[in-house]
């Protein structure tokens, strides 16, 4: 058995033991960080045109900022130990591990969007990131998730791709649509 540690006062102390950097919150903030150094190159890859004074970069140079700020000031609380307190109305277990496998298929899902954009355009491929996703955690119908996924994508290309001309990529099976527009 120990002997307890004695303190400066000369009664024994209780030991602690040594604070743990929480990595699943480490990883946040220097991920956020790297997304923050990324939006903020990306700013100045913007074409401005000449003689603009308010340009496309206002925006995009203000959230690139606030994100490296906030970044910056997690990154700071977590390494001097800083952590939220759990809130006791959440139905959550704070000490279960992550699901690193569930994890994973949603950024699978992620990355299958990104490379169906082009060849299957944006409805179709937000259909398959929302079912994959919807499949990822756990849904009973998982089938639902594709139809619902499909039917919201529709909504959002028509809205923004059709009505507002932003680049939303038809596809070739909706390129029809896309002429109506």
């Amino acid at each position: 058995m120990e002997a307890p540690i004695i303190g400066a006062s000369g009664r024994a102390e209780a030991t602690r033991p040594v604070p743990r950097v929480p990595l699943g919150e480490l990883v946040f903030a220097l991920l956020m960080l790297a997304l923050g150094v990324f939006a903020l190159v990306g700013v100045f890859t913007i074409h401005v045109p000449v003689g603009v004074t308010v340009g496309p970069t206002v925006f995009p140079l203000f959230v690139s900022i606030l994100l490296l700020a906030s970044a910056a000031a997690v990154l700071v609380s977590v390494l001097r130990g800083q952590r939220a307190e759990v809130e006791e109305g959440e139905d959550i277990d704070p000490d279960a591990r992550t699901d690193w496998l569930t994890l994973a298929k949603i950024v699978g899902a992620v990355l299958a969007h990104l490379l169906l954009i082009d060849i299957v355009g944006w409805a179709p491929a937000a259909a398959v990131l929302f079912g994959i996703v919807a499949w990822a955690l756990g849904a009973k119908r998982w089938w639902l998730g594709f139809v619902i996924g499909l039917v919201v994508g529709l909504v959002v290309q028509i809205v923004f791709g059709g009505l507002m001309g932003l680049s939303l990529p038809w596809g070739p099976a909706l390129g029809w649509v896309g002429g109506m527009f």
